[in-house]
């Protein structure tokens, strides 16, 4: 795991090299995506990114360094806690959404259909892969979209939570 001084990002005025030393490795942006789809507790978290227990635990340390993540008690006795965005967590919608975009253009089969489907409260219609709505062109904000996982999609989540708990 990476912290700015283990590299020459704080000596550089590039946005991406800084951005990277937060948020550059596989397990923190499927973390990040977990927490978009609302998904705050680290059971949820490890079963659908299949990451190991000290990997979740190590990268949600550091995003609640970072201060993109809190962490809330929700249970005493077992102590159990769960995870929320920040403001400056939710400002990585876009980067979500961009690769989310990227993903579903240049990595899947147009016949695989996608995989969450939003719909913009806006205007209340499809809002494709954006940053703007499909439909009426108006940049796309989380608190106006809808998503809706797509049938297979929600299969595949579901099965993955069903192996998790079955091999715990």
């Amino acid at each position: 795991m990476k912290t700015m001084n283990d590299n020459t990002a704080d000596q550089t005025l590039c946005p991406v090299a800084r951005a990277e030393t937060v948020v550059g490795d596989r397990w923190t942006v499927l973390i990040l995506r977990e927490l978009f789809m609302r998904m705050h507790r680290f059971e949820e978290i490890q079963a659908q990114t299949g990451a190991t227990p000290q990997m979740i635990a190590a990268r949600l340390k550091k995003l609640e360094a970072d201060g993109l993540v809190k962490r809330r008690v929700y249970n005493k006795r077992p102590l159990r806690h769960e995870y929320q965005l920040t403001k400056k967590g939710e400002a990585f919608y876009p980067v979500i959404l961009a690769l989310r975009a990227w993903g579903e253009t240049w990595c899947k089969s147009p016949r695989e259909g996608r995989a969450v489907n939003l719909t913009h409260l806006t205007c209340g219609k499809p809002a494709g892969l954006g940053p703007a709505c499909e439909s009426c062109g108006k940049p796309l904000h989380r608190e106006d979209l809808v998503a809706e996982r797509a049938p297979k999609y929600q299969r595949e989540r579901e099965a993955r939570w069903e192996a998790f708990k079955a091999n715990r």
